[in-house]
């Protein structure tokens, strides 16, 4: 008997504080779980990047969140590749000592990894990143400057034939001393994150193609206490490696339907997300389509959107543990309320429905 590929999407919203993905690279063990139990994963850079941590992972599809907007409205496919040619993007603003520090890991991903990198352009201006906190806790940010960073991204894929574009702006380094302590202490909410979104978006948004960010930040002092969840921000001088290892096999974005193997948004079966981050507009598309929407409790965020606030059909539950649970039932073709003791009879149903 032949199967479809069993598809899920895997949501964590960057910048809402989420109590897991929602630090460095602690998101990559619930995608290595999921991965186990599906025949592709896709889902967004923030739940994969751990700064210089990654784990490849051979069925995992890393889309960009503006580019998991339109997939999920229809609007985009998904093209698999073997490889990218990777244009990278430096801001203006960076340090001399600290942009030879992002160029080495540059070198080291070529020599090391074998990635295809093209070519590195400094911006003509320094993008001017300015990191802003909303009333819900959320972050996000402004640049001073984004027709810089469009042009060198025209470049790059005009004149360096890059098809996958990796930013590294320079970010403010006089952050909000107690909201930083907060983050490392595993308590806090990525300052970062909502800012590194807006740059990633515009980019994807102007020129179709996968991209993500990695920010350019003087180290920090050392820290005895900074929580497991926060440490792989502790490690050295750029958080570029797992940027460049996810970009390096990013699907492509694509408008024409359709030939194999691309993927659309009908063939997603299954939608994991946090329970109070129901509010984005992946989710809500995918909620319009078969897809089954499972939501997790254990995973708190600062947002309050719940799919039953919203009336969208979900199932509930507490922990990533038994969302995998239900994920392994969908794909064994198994109706996951048989899993429990106290299966409802038919004719329990029948009256219900009627």
């Amino acid at each position: 008997m032949t199967h479809r590929p069993f598809t899920v999407v895997l949501l964590v919203p960057t910048g809402i504080g989420a109590a897991l993905g929602g630090y460095a690279g602690d998101g990559i063990p619930i995608a290595r779980t999921v991965a186990s139990v599906c025949d592709r994963i896709i889902t967004h850079p923030n739940v994969l990047n751990g700064a210089q941590l990654y784990w490849p992972l051979a069925n995992a599809w890393y889309v960009e969140g503006y580019g998991l907007d339109q997939f999920a409205a229809g609007q985009w496919g998904l093209r698999p590749v073997h490889s990218n040619r990777i244009g990278l993007v430096l801001d203006q603003a960076i340090e001399p000592d600290l942009r030879l520090r992002h160029l080495q890991a540059v070198d080291a991903a070529r020599a090391t990894l074998g990635l295809d990198i093209s070519a590195a352009l400094v911006t003509d201006a320094p993008l001017g990143v300015t990191l802003k906190t909303a009333n819900s806790g959320a972050t996000w940010g402004t640049l001073d400057n984004p027709d810089s960073l469009l042009r060198a991204v025209d470049h790059l894929i005009h004149d360096g034939n890059a098809t996958a574009i990796a930013v590294v702006a320079r970010f403010p380094d006089d952050l909000d001393s107690q909201a930083l302590q907060n983050y490392r202490q595993g308590q806090g909410v990525d300052a970062l994150a909502g800012a590194e979104a807006v740059i990633s978006h515009l980019v994807v948004q102007q020129f179709q193609v996968p991209c993500a960010h990695a920010p350019a930040l003087l180290p920090l002092l050392l820290d005895a206490d900074v929580n497991p969840r926060a440490a792989a921000e502790e490690l050295g001088y750029t958080f570029l490696p797992s940027v460049l290892v996810g970009l390096s096999q990013a699907p492509q974005l694509i408008h024409d339907r359709r030939q194999d193997p691309d993927v659309w948004r009908d063939q997603v079966d299954a939608v994991i997300v946090p329970e109070t981050a129901c509010g984005s507009r992946t989710l809500l598309s995918l909620s319009q389509t078969q897809a089954q929407i499972i939501t997790v409790a254990d995973n708190t965020t600062t947002m309050k959107t719940t799919a039953a606030s919203l009336g969208i059909a979900h199932t509930p539950v507490q922990s990533y543990l038994e969302a995998i649970g239900v994920l392994a039932a969908i794909k064994a073709g198994v109706n996951f309320t048989a899993l429990h003791p106290l299966i409802p009879s038919i004719q329990s149903l029948r009256d219900t429905e009627g």
